[in-house]
């Protein structure tokens, strides 16, 4: 079978759905104290998207290489944000996307957890200190050929961050509520000659003009993690 191409212009791809009508995360459920509670007494729910879409074109071949990412949840005043990069154009995988820190495990992470602080540490500069790791959401398996265990942690100021310019050109962070607001949530298609492909993604003003335009698996796992804190 062939697999999807890659998609260099996401943004340009037309809307065939929204998720307006479905409810937002309830502010309370938005709260660090409440998101400690859920991940110590998880409800009964299923992520929406294990497998990106088309991923099983690629063959059964294809085995995953382990990876985890951080999904950091800052502790501002006006409420939590999730902290996103942005990659650099020259990167192999997931070039100039955004996405959490994170990236492969390495013989010497003894788990997702150490691969996502260690990942994090060394991709913007946030030290292990300042991360309280509350739980885990289902792994995410991309097209790309990534098993990703997306590690959820809260994060209390003040704190220093260093990107690595080789891997991050920007850093920035989005209101946990706009996320977790299905009216944000839009589904794209992308088509090419033996298929198509869906893929949610859900923009945001950027402050100087323009968007951060986040999708594909970062989107993916914010649409599960939605899933978990509405269920």
């Amino acid at each position: 079978m062939v697999a999807s191409p890659l998609i260099s212009h996401p943004e340009r791809l037309p809307v065939i759905a929204t998720r307006e009508g479905e409810p937002p995360v309830p502010a309370e459920r938005l709260l660090p104290a409440a998101l400690r509670d859920r991940f110590a007494n998880p409800p009964i729910w299923q992520p929406e998207i294990a497998v990106e879409h088309g991923l099983s074109r690629l063959g059964q071949a294809v085995l995953p290489r382990q990876a985890a990412v951080l999904v950091p949840l800052v502790e501002r005043d006006e409420g939590l944000t999730v902290l996103l990069t942005r990659r650099t154009a020259h990167l192999s995988a997931h070039a100039g996307q955004i996405s959490f820190p994170g990236g492969s495990r390495e013989p010497e992470d003894p788990n997702p957890v150490a691969t996502a602080l260690r990942e994090t540490r060394e991709e913007i500069g946030l030290n292990t200190e300042h991360v309280e790791v509350i739980g885990t959401l289902p792994d995410y398996v991309t097209g790309t050929g990534f098993r990703i265990a997306p590690v959820v942690g809260l994060i209390a100021p003040p704190f220093a961050l260093q990107a690595d310019r080789q891997e991050v050109d920007e850093i920035f962070e989005v209101p946990l509520y706009f996320l977790m607001d299905p009216n944000n949530h839009q589904v794209r298609l992308f088509k090419w000659v033996v298929g198509e492909r869906h893929f949610y993604a859900m923009p945001y003003p950027r402050p100087d003009g323009g968007e951060f335009f986040i999708w594909g698996a970062t989107a993916a796992m914010l649409r599960n993690f939605y899933h978990f804190l509405r269920a």
